[in-house]
């Protein structure tokens, strides 16, 4: 769960806001009642930041690449509608 934390007090106890970081998670940092800043902890961030695969490096990932599909599609102009 996330703590909040109004910044004078995050400011005198900064120590103890970057371990809660560490240990419990991100830290959110107030001023007048709003949220202004979230803490986290590097490995929080490096999770976030890390580059993410574009969508073809996706595909290619993907457990079933490589699979030979055999896709028929139907090619006719024409279809049955009931009104």
């Amino acid at each position: 769960m996330k703590r909040s934390w109004r910044l004078q007090e995050a400011k005198a106890r900064l120590s103890e806001v970057v371990k809660a970081a560490v240990k419990e998670g991100p830290q959110e940092i107030t001023v007048r009642g709003e949220t202004a800043a979230v803490l986290l902890s590097e490995r929080d961030y490096a999770r976030l930041a890390k580059p993410k695969p574009d969508f073809v490096a996706f595909l290619r990932q993907s457990p079933i690449a490589g699979v030979d599909l055999k896709l028929v599609r139907d090619t006719s102009t024409d279809r049955s509608v009931e009104l």
